[in-house]
């Protein structure tokens, strides 16, 4: 009889182990899941400090604005993480841009004080003294919320940015921007992770013509965009896909004014899902610019918030299918507070309905 009982108790000591074992492995799994379900929003004060003017449409209240927007929405704010971000250093910085645009942004900006506002040689963007700061800020933005997903921490994350960036070539500011942020977060994904394929997309109403021009040449970033034509910058016809290794790279999408919801979602489903199928992007990033808002101060589309998010959607679902649901969105323009917010919430929408 000891016999027997001591091979209950070995048997009832094994099967406490297994069930202790069990309950540990849901609890990491489930702890898992929680994390990188998560949205990474991504964000700083610093960049508030980055002063245009009392009248310009890029100014400081379009991005607390949105900020707010997003901290207040309580239906969605259990699946946000705000990480803190720091500003980036010139090794990054560097990765899409010239040492001479660099020290030529840090030199113009040191010259102000106060509350002095100027344009930056290169063109139509007003700096003031803290503007490279708050750039810097902008592009280290991008490269916390990257760190985030590839540490998955967050399934995805939305950066909350200013000045934005896409129209800043190597060497040159331009069109409101100083640093292109975007471009430095698809360089850093290749520099710090090896990945191989970046998509960028670009659904402001102006083309980016600084992203198109940095990558151009390079067959291993994809650039898309869908923008009103004509329009500023000028750039984006269709007949400009990209060159050398790069060529067939770059895919331009051009939209009349007033082009509305149904134009936008059929130049996702009709151009951009059958390119991917032979690009078989690694990580998705997208310049999302909301400036092609119906009640927009600049644009002359006609999108609405349901657009944004249909194409959020399509976005996600192309994450998912090539590059293991990593996808990242970086504020460009828009430049009605209304419009702007609804459009940044209905993003947000889509990037948790996906990521349940």
């Amino acid at each position: 009889m000891p016999i027997a009982r001591n091979n209950i108790n070995s048997k009832n000591k094994a099967m406490n182990l297994q069930s202790i074992y069990i309950i540990l492995l849901m609890t990491i799994t489930i702890n898992c899941s929680a994390e990188s379900n998560k949205v990474a929003i991504l964000y700083s004060d610093v960049m508030l400090e980055h002063r245009t003017g009392e009248n310009h449409p890029e100014k400081p209240e379009r991005l607390s604005s949105a900020v707010s927007a997003v901290k207040k929405n309580n239906a969605l704010s259990k699946y946000f993480i705000w990480p803190a971000i720091t500003k980036a250093s010139n090794d990054y910085i560097q990765l899409a841009h010239t040492d001479d645009y660099i020290n030529l942004v840090k030199s113009e900006v040191e010259r102000l004080d106060g509350d002095q506002q100027v344009l930056l040689s290169t063109g139509d963007v007003v700096i003031s003294k803290d503007s490279d700061e708050a750039a810097r800020f902008a592009v280290g933005a991008g490269i916390a919320g990257i760190d985030q997903i590839m540490a998955k921490k967050a399934s995805s994350a939305f950066a909350l940015v200013r000045p934005p960036g896409h129209h800043a070539t190597s060497n040159r500011g331009m069109g409101f921007c100083v640093y292109n942020n975007i471009a430095v977060a698809a360089k850093y994904l290749q520099k710090e992770y090896g990945l191989k394929r970046i998509l960028i997309v670009d659904y402001d109403v102006h083309h980016g013509n600084g992203t198109q021009d940095i990558f151009y040449s390079d067959e291993s970033v994809f650039y898309f965009s869908v923008h009103q034509h004509p329009f500023y910058p000028g750039t984006g016809r269709e007949i400009e896909t990209g060159q050398g290794k790069g060529k067939g790279a770059t895919l331009n999408v051009e939209l009349p004014e007033g082009s509305g919801d149904k134009s936008l979602i059929s130049a996702f489903e009709q151009n951009l899902v059958p390119a991917m199928e032979n690009f078989n992007p690694d990580f998705i990033l997208v310049s999302s610019g909301f400036d092609g808002h119906k009640d927009d101060l600049l644009g002359g589309l006609s999108y609405t918030s349901k657009g944004y998010k249909s194409v959020a959607t399509i976005l996600t679902k192309l994450a998912k299918e090539y590059a293991d649901g990593r996808i990242m969105f970086m504020l460009e323009g828009g430049y009605t507070a209304s419009s702007t917010n609804n459009s940044i919430i209905a993003v947000l929408e889509a990037l948790t309905e996906t990521s349940e």
